[in-house]
């Protein structure tokens, strides 16, 4: 005769399969609704934001709608990191093939190529990192804000949660704290520095002006001049309520 303790287990192990079944349930709820509460309120705080402050590298951020950011800021932002940002669907594979091939070449050497896209779910909804797991986190918000938040959206939260200096996240913190103005009043060059300095933000400096950025936002200028007549990039960049005009 079979003991109580062999009839219990099978309604022990239900139970278990049954908790984690309703764990995730709510957890693929709950982010759900957080990614569709941020189409329209921005991220009280990231990973990446978090580890600033308390590493000791600070935390200056001022979120401000897209429509308070300068058109040359935003298409400085695409010239310099996606230039095919408004054409793909979250991903460009033509890049993360040449980056393949390269990282084969020079595995010394990691080329990345993530999109804003990519680099917005990164920064609002994971960490730093290389891992499989993460990448694969990664791909999944980066189709979900595709979908949910739309390319204007995307743009908005990249330019107020990137970091863009050390402990700096944002646009409007950037051009604060680099040239005492806001991001509605940066110049073409200044943009062009600041999106500079993405690759390593902590590494290459607007002030002090690195060697970097300074020949590196000479490319990004001229990437912006072959890129603003483009009807779908001039989409993104500029607001027809408020009538703004790209500066020369």
């Amino acid at each position: 005769m079979p003991s109580k303790k062999a009839k219990s287990n099978p309604s022990f192990f239900s139970n278990v399969v049954r908790f984690f079944k309703r764990l995730l349930l709510f957890l693929f709820l709950f982010q759900l609704g957080y990614i569709i509460l941020l189409k329209w309120v921005n991220p009280p705080f990231t990973i990446t934001q978090l580890s600033a402050f308390f590493s000791g590298d600070g935390l200056k951020r001022d979120y401000v709608a897209l429509e308070a950011i300068d058109p040359d800021a935003r298409l400085a932002i695409i010239a310099a990191e996606d230039q095919q940002f408004p054409d793909h669907g979250g991903f460009d594979w033509k890049s993360i093939e040449k980056a393949m091939e390269y990282n084969k070449r020079k595995p010394n050497r990691v080329r990345g190529a993530s999109t804003l896209s990519q680099q917005t779910a990164k920064n609002v909804f994971l960490w730093q990192g290389r891992s499989w797991f993460r990448k694969g986190l990664e791909v999944y918000f980066t189709k979900m804000i595709e979908w949910v938040w739309g390319k204007r959206r995307i743009l908005e939260v990249y330019l107020n949660v990137a970091e863009m200096g050390k402990g700096v996240f944002g646009i409007e913190a950037a051009a604060q704290s680099n040239f005492k103005k806001s991001a509605a009043q940066l110049t073409r060059n200044e943009a062009a520095q600041i999106a500079s300095c993405l690759p390593n933000p902590v590494k290459y400096t607007v002030r002090p002006l690195s060697r970097y950025v300074s020949i590196r936002s000479g490319w990004v200028k001229r990437q912006m001049n072959q890129l603003e007549g483009d009807p779908d990039i001039q989409r993104l960049i500029y607001d027809r309520q408020s009538g703004l005009q790209s500066k020369e």
